[in-house]
């Protein structure tokens, strides 16, 4: 058996600095491990790990393939409708979904989402997960009434959850972008604004944890707040995030 928990421990350190090809080097030295020594269950915390690098890292080649892994590793272990088996196949949607394969992204959602409804476990934070990607899988198939619907969702889970201000961030961000798409800039204009102004006041929000996760947030954010006219603003957080990651 490999040490996940310790190998884990230092790809979070990876994370913290920004080091993402220390991360690869960790995580493809650890999964040749454990096919070796034939640890599947070491193996689907790897790959789990490593299909969401190799999404941030835009190698959507490598990052399906992880995908792809990790559904054959649960089907062999035979995992059954837990809580941690959900965040597995929300993390494989959110891939497909990434690289252009939002159809069958959202069979693998409804799969999840079963999973957590059956679920007896509190599960508030990848419900909320679960409902953020799964709107964006539907607004990349066009269904942007349902997409809407389930950004509802993540927000109503989300706002429940101490801390949770990053993430309504990005899910604030993400429904300006469908409402954009669904309706158009001129239709949607005060929305889409409110929208985003809500997104500047969460990440402003006293005493957030200055780590990687934020780091990565503010990095992920920039962009739209950049495209939306917010340009002062996403040059603030670019430079937060170099100040965390100690660029």
């Amino acid at each position: 058996m490999i040490p996940i928990a310790r190998v884990m421990e230092r790809l979070n350190r990876c994370y913290e600095v920004n080091d993402s090809a220390e991360a690869k080097r960790l995580l493809q030295y650890w999964y040749g491990e454990a096919k070796a020594s034939g640890d599947d269950r070491g193996r689907l915390s790897l790959v789990n790990e490593m299909m969401g690098l190799f999404r941030k890292m835009g190698d959507g080649e490598r990052a399906i393939a992880c995908a792809d892994e990790a559904q054959q590793l649960i089907g062999k272990e035979d995992l059954g409708a837990s809580v941690s088996t959900a965040v597995i196949l929300v993390n494989c949607g959110t891939v497909y979904t990434a690289f252009g394969r939002a159809k069958e992204a959202l069979v693998i959602f409804r799969r999840a989402e079963s999973m957590l409804t059956e679920s007896s476990e509190k599960a508030d934070a990848e419900r909320g997960s679960l409902y953020n990607n799964m709107a964006a899988g539907l607004a990349a198939a066009g269904e942007y009434e349902a997409s809407e619907e389930y950004y509802g969702k993540a927000l109503a889970v989300m706002r429940t959850i101490p801390g949770s201000e990053p993430e309504l961030a990005v899910t604030k961000l993400n429904l300006a972008n469908l409402l954009e798409a669904a309706h158009g800039m001129a239709e949607a204009c005060e929305r889409i604004e409110e929208c985003v102004s809500e997104a500047h006041d969460l990440l402003e929000t006293a005493g957030l944890p200055r780590d990687g996760h934020l780091a990565f947030v503010c990095e992920k954010c920039a962009p739209v707040f950049e495209y939306y006219g917010w340009f002062a603003y996403a040059a603030q957080l670019r430079q937060r995030a170099k100040e965390i990651y100690g660029e």
